[in-house]
């Protein structure tokens, strides 16, 4: 068990220089509002996390279920597994992808604090390793409380797949357009860029943040700044801003879609997450 509650404080804002300067300079006037530091082995903390089930979103392969998400060793653990599901819904003759499967050949985890933990502003910090096999869709995001999707908002402060068939890191926020349906501020970050500094970067953990304020929301990647959206000009048609209300978290690995064809992956896969801390100002 890794005992970092009891410095959590202390440590706080010790960036070390995970941060930039302008962050670190605000660091004394925030306070820890909100954190999971998985170091209670077993099943995440049901006060914390609830799970998607099923098939979901973007006609991606894998059936969520809770079973495939385990805290072990410190760590909240997502392992994607290549494994037949019935799937409970089939209808042979639907035109619904969530109906017209017989089965799911692969199972992950989508956790979330929907009803559970919300939180307006401030300081999201996330330290994990992903997995980066073709087919693997992870990532760290958040979503509104208020009004269906894209109405309600969403932060992307980590994602991970394939951009143009060629891998990438995107830090994105989306909301409902003007004109189309959806509205993006993305950032695409070929992956390369981020193994030519470091060739073993997949096998290490690595800290995503994000700031959000009543102005703008930036989100970074060990001290790198990878995407800055002005709040401002993310507003529905009707007036509604959606990133000036409460979001809650979800953390999920994906897989196929956008993740690529994982057909010749070799599973299982495992997403870890180090900790989850959020700070507000206070």
């Amino acid at each position: 068990m890794k005992l970092k509650l009891a410095f959590l404080i202390i440590s706080m804002f010790s960036f070390s220089g995970c941060f930039s300067q302008e962050i670190k300079e605000k660091a004394e006037n925030y306070e820890l509002i909100w954190a999971d530091e998985f170091d209670k082995a077993g099943k995440p903390d049901t006060q914390y996390w609830s799970y998607e089930k099923g098939f979901v979103r973007n006609d991606e392969l894998q059936w969520y279920q809770a079973k495939n998400a385990i805290v072990k060793d410190g760590f909240l653990v997502i392992e994607a597994r290549r494994e037949k599901i019935k799937n409970p819904n089939f209808k042979a003759e639907s035109e619904n992808w969530k109906e017209n499967r017989a089965f799911a050949e692969y199972t992950s985890s989508s956790l979330n604090t929907k009803g559970k933990f919300s939180f307006k502003y401030g300081i999201l910090e996330v330290k994990a390793k992903i997995d980066t096999a073709m087919g693997m869709w992870p990532a760290i995001w958040t979503l509104g409380i208020e009004k269906g999707w894209p109405s309600n908002g969403e932060i992307d402060v980590m994602e991970y797949y394939l951009v143009d068939q060629k891998p990438a890191i995107l830090a994105n926020a989306a909301w409902k357009g003007q004109t189309d349906y959806v509205a993006w501020d993305s950032e695409k970050i070929p992956f390369s860029k981020f193994l030519e500094k470091d060739p073993n970067w997949a096998d290490k953990f690595h800290i995503w943040k994000m700031q959000w304020t009543s102005e703008a929301i930036t989100i970074y990647l060990d001290e790198e700044l990878l995407n800055t959206i002005d709040v401002s000009t993310a507003t529905n048609p009707d007036g509604f801003n959606p990133f000036q209300q409460p979001h809650y978290l979800l953390l999920n690995l994906a897989i196929g879609s956008n993740g690529g064809n994982p057909e010749t992956t070799a599973f299982p896969k495992y997403y870890k997450i180090d900790y989850v801390r959020v700070y507000q100002p206070k």
